[in-house]
């Protein structure tokens, strides 16, 4: 997980417009959320593959969870 974080940082510096100056403390807090979402968007995966009885963590699982926490995020 920690190799993720330097490519999210270029990202995120791609993804802002020019005439935008984001700030370290504010990349670090964007590196933070995402990194918390996608770790719980792990832990939702497992529990609905637990609850389909299966072994693995798949697309569709990941898809309906992310559908659902999206939700959740935009309030």
């Amino acid at each position: 997980m920690l190799n993720k974080a330097p490519k999210l940082k270029s990202i995120i510096k791609t993804k802002t417009k020019s005439n935008i100056n984001v700030k370290p403390t504010a990349e670090a807090m964007i590196e933070l959320l995402t990194l918390l979402f996608l770790s719980n968007l792990a832990e939702e995966a497992k529990t609905n593959a637990f609850e389909e009885k299966s072994a693995r963590i798949r697309a569709h699982n990941v898809k309906a969870v992310s559908k659902k926490m999206l939700k959740k995020a935009r309030g």
